[in-house]
C-alpha cells in the first residue's frame, strides 16, 4: 500500500573537490570536482520516494541556475512540489566541500540562508496540507520558530532529525517554547543526545527527551546500532555489520526506513531494525542516496 508522507526542510546542492595532489595554500591544486543533490530533509524524502511512497515535499528553492537544477531533480524522483516554493533574490542552498587525498575535509563551506524563508508563517498556509500526510518529517536546518510551530500544530506524527550537534539544540529551544508535542519522535545519534541534554550516558539523555514530552526516541550508535526508548521500554538493537563504503546519508536513510515501517504498521523495534537495513544500503554506496533501497522490503 502507498502512502503520503509530508516531508519538510533543506533541499541543496553538493559540491565536493576531491584533491589528487598535496594540499598548498592559496594555490591551484589539481582534482576532481563533482556535483551532487543533498539536504538532509531532501535526502530522506528521495529514500521514502524509492522505498514507495507518495512523498510532498516542503521547501525552498533558489531563482538562480542551482535552484532550477534542485527543483528540477527533484521533481524527477518524483516529488510532489506543489507546497514548495522558488524564492526570488535568495541563492539556493549549497554546500561546497574540500577532502584532501586521503578523503578528509580540509574545508567545507555551507551556503543556506534560504531555508529563513520556511516561517511558521510559510508553514502555517500549508499545515491542513501537510498534516493529511500520515507521517511527517522535518529537519532541524528549521528554525526554532518553525519546529516549535510544527512540535503544536502537526495533526499526524510527527519524526524529526537533528542533523548535528550544533543544530540540534533547536530541538530543546523548540520544545521549551511549546506545549507538549501530540505526537514526535526524534532521530538524534550520541554525540547530539549527549549534547542537547547535558548528559554523561544514553539513558539518561533519552529520559531527559521524554519527560520534556518526546514520545519516542531513536539514538544511532554508529557500528554498534541503535537505542529505541519510548516511556514503556529502552531497547538496543545491533547494527548489521557490513564493509563501509561512504557513510555520508545513512542517518537520512535510517529515519526514512524508520518512517516507512511505521506508516505500514510495524512496530517500534521492527521500525528501528528496518531503518537500519536501510542504513545498511547506504553504507555500501558511493552516494548519499542508494537507489538500490527500493529493494528492501519487510
Amino acid at each position: 500500500m502507498r502512502h503520503t508522507i509530508s516531508v519538510i526542510g533543506g533541499a541543496n546542492i553538493d559540491i565536493s573537490a576531491d584533491l589528487t595532489a598535496n594540499f598548498v595554500h592559496a594555490d591551484s591544486i589539481p582534482g576532481q570536482v563533482s556535483l551532487g543533490y543533498g539536504g538532509v530533509a531532501r535526502n530522506i524524502a528521495h529514500n521514502l520516494s524509492l522505498l514507495g511512497n507518495d512523498v510532498q515535499f516542503i521547501s525552498v528553492f533558489g531563482d538562480d541556475v542551482f535552484g532550477d537544477l534542485c527543483y528540477n531533480f527533484c521533481q524527477s524522483i518524483p516529488l510532489d512540489l506543489s507546497l514548495s516554493e522558488r524564492i526570488s533574490n535568495y541563492r539556493n542552498g549549497l554546500y561546497l566541500c574540500i577532502n584532501d587525498q586521503s578523503g578528509d575535509m580540509v574545508a567545507a563551506v555551507a551556503d543556506t540562508d534560504i531555508i529563513k524563508a520556511i516561517t511558521p508563517d510559510f508553514l502555517r498556509g500549508r499545515i491542513d496540507r501537510i498534516s493529511e500526510a500520515a507521517a511527517i518529517v522535518a529537519d532541524t536546518n528549521l528554525s526554532v520558530s518553525a519546529l516549535s510551530y510544527l512540535f503544536q500544530s502537526c495533526e499526524a506524527p510527527l519524526f524529526v532529525d537533528a542533523v548535528s550537534t550544533g543544530k540540534a539544540m533547536r530541538i530543546m529551544d523548540a520544545l521549551q517554547q511549546s506545549l507538549t508535542p501530540r505526537w514526535l519522535t526524534l532521530k538524534l545519534n550520541q554525540a547530539e543526545a549527549l549534547a542537547i541534554t547535558n548528559c554523561a550516558s544514553i539513558d539518561n539523555a533519552a529520559a531527559v527527551l521524554l519527560k520534556m514530552g518526546v514520545q519516542r526516541v531513536f539514538i544511532t550508535l554508529g557500528g554498534e546500532g541503535v537505542i529505541c526508548c519510548d516511556a514503556l521500554s529502552s531497547e538496543r538493537i545491533p547494527a548489521i555489520p557490513t564493509s563501509v563504503i561512504n557513510t555520508t546519508g545513512a542517518g537520512d536513510a535510517f529515519l526514512a526506513g524508520v518512517v516507512h515501517a511505521f506508516v505500514n504498521g510495524l512496530s517500534f523495534s521492527e521500525s528501528a531494525g528496518f531503518g537500519l537495513r536501510a542504513a545498511h544500503a547506504t553504507l555500501q554506496s558511493h552516494s548519499a542516496v542508494n537507489p538500490e533501497i527500493s529493494k528492501l522490503k519487510f
